[in-house]
């Protein structure tokens, strides 16, 4: 049986990928402003990844609520 809610759960997936992604390079961005903490492009990065975070974190959230309300309305079970 073809999964009904496999665009929810790809789009959770490539969401999670992307978040791993992006705190990465925060930790490389924070590891660098130990170094040079007056770095105003640093600052600037550190302002952009946090807002990418931010905006992957909701993705994240959106895509569980709906592989949520996709397994409702079909009757899914989790495993």
């Amino acid at each position: 049986m073809d999964d009904p809610c496999r665009l929810y759960k790809s789009q959770y997936k490539k969401a999670k990928e992307t978040l791993d992604l992006l705190l990465a390079q925060k930790a490389e961005i924070d590891f660098k402003l130990e170094t040079n903490p007056i770095s105003a492009s640093l600052h600037k990065d550190l302002r952009t990844i946090n807002l990418e975070i931010k905006i992957t974190q909701n993705e994240l959230e959106h895509a569980e609520s709906s592989i949520q309300d996709c397994e409702l309305k079909h009757n899914l079970t989790k495993n």
